[in-house]
């Protein structure tokens, strides 16, 4: 599972730049407040409270969707390298056993001039071949980034609907949100609802 591991902390960075700050309005009658200039104590506790964040890192880890679009990415990613190693494997014993032959002077030097820009051209091929297929794994762990970080987007987006906060920040690694009060992190409840969404769409989707 090291490139589940791998995988995620990929994909945390992705939706980390996708999402950037969910700059979600829902306070506005602090805002109102603001342009009166009320600024009394009232007013700074209710414009404080409309600020929550989310660990993003915790959120992709834990979110079922990630888990199994992750799974669906490893084995193909595994079967992509399995196939390029074995290849590359029958590619080598062939220069191995050409080599090998040129050193105990089994073939005539025609023949293996021949041989020789034969395997020449097949290392251009299988060259060529590992880029592709490089571009594939690439391509495939996109998209899978991708899906994610739009799930999450469009999940807080409908989610601050209901909660309406002023701002929902999100937190990788510490940053940008170095230190808070504890009771500003909404994240448990961000992975109970947007897995409970999911595995709802996920049933629904199975019938």
């Amino acid at each position: 599972m090291k490139n589940v591991s791998l995988i995620f902390s990929i994909i945390a960075v992705a939706v980390a730049v996708a999402a950037g700050v969910f700059s979600l309005t829902g306070g506005q009658n602090s805002e109102k407040n603001m342009a009166s200039g009320d600024q009394d104590s009232t007013y700074v506790a209710k414009a404080t409270s409309g600020i929550v964040y989310v660990n993003l890192d915790r959120i992709v880890q834990e979110y079922d969707m990630a888990n199994d679009l992750g799974a669906v990415v490893e084995t193909k990613v595994k079967n992509i390298q399995d196939e390029v190693n074995r290849r590359g494997k029958q590619l080598e014993d062939e220069m191995v056993d050409f080599q090998n032959k040129i050193n105990k002077g089994l073939l005539t030097r025609s023949v293996a001039e021949v041989r020789g820009q034969e395997l020449q051209q097949k290392q251009a091929e299988f060259n060529e071949y590992a880029n592709q297929k490089n571009n594939e794994v690439i391509e495939e762990q996109t998209v899978m980034m991708n899906q994610i970080a739009d799930a999450i987007q469009t999940f807080i987006t409908k989610y601050n609907e209901e909660k309406k906060y002023t701002m929902i920040l999100t937190n990788q690694s510490g940053v940008p949100v170095i230190t808070a009060d504890p009771s500003l992190d909404i994240t448990d409840d961000v992975i109970a609802r947007i897995n409970e969404e999911y595995v709802k769409e996920k049933s629904k989707n199975s019938k």
